[in-house]
């Protein structure tokens, strides 16, 4: 018996399966990034509406919710529904355009696909969205100036809740994605 031989049989996957376990995990890891991070972002955004409405930040969760957006409902909102959604609310912003923005919308329906694709596909994206998740920490620690104390509302225990699940997802998808 060979070394050849004595490797074979300690091989519990062949290559291809050994690629589909590695494939697996690794878009297991992309839907738990999308998932995920869209429901924490879109949780910080409802916070900052109802808190301090923060126009940079909302800017910086656009952003993160463009690139780490799930596949399928992106899909849709790049399609015909979107284009419709998106003529309804520059309607709508045309009679209350305190209460609708459109612009952090419209980007979702109009942005070009190779700039999307780029972003959503590639290791770039993820590291887009760690400098956003670095970004509203600093800006969190800019709004509560410095370590003082401070008295604990909803609104301050959400921001603590949702800003490490965007960076655990992020991260989790940084180091489980396979590029």
């Amino acid at each position: 018996m060979g070394l050849i031989e004595v490797v074979s049989s300690f091989n519990v996957y062949n290559s291809t399966s050994l690629a589909e376990a590695v494939e697996s995990r690794s878009s297991r890891a992309r839907v738990s990034f999308q998932w995920g991070g869209t429901i924490f972002a879109i949780l910080l955004l409802i916070l900052n509406r109802k808190g301090r409405k923060s126009s940079v930040q909302t800017t910086l969760l656009v952003f993160y919710l463009l690139t780490s957006f799930p596949s399928v409902l992106f899909k849709i909102l790049r399609g015909q529904f979107g284009y419709w959604i998106a003529f309804l609310a520059v309607a709508a912003n045309l009679f209350f355009p305190e209460i609708i923005p459109v612009s952090r919308f419209i980007l979702f329906v109009i942005s070009p696909d190779w700039l999307v694709d780029g972003l959503r596909d590639s290791i770039a994206g993820v590291i887009f969205c760690l400098l956003i998740g670095i970004l509203i920490v600093i800006m969190e620690i800019r709004e509560i100036e410095g370590p003082r104390i401070h008295e604990c509302s909803l609104l301050c225990f959400g921001y603590c809740l949702a800003i490490p699940f965007l960076f655990f997802f992020t991260i989790t998808y940084l180091c489980l994605g396979t590029w």
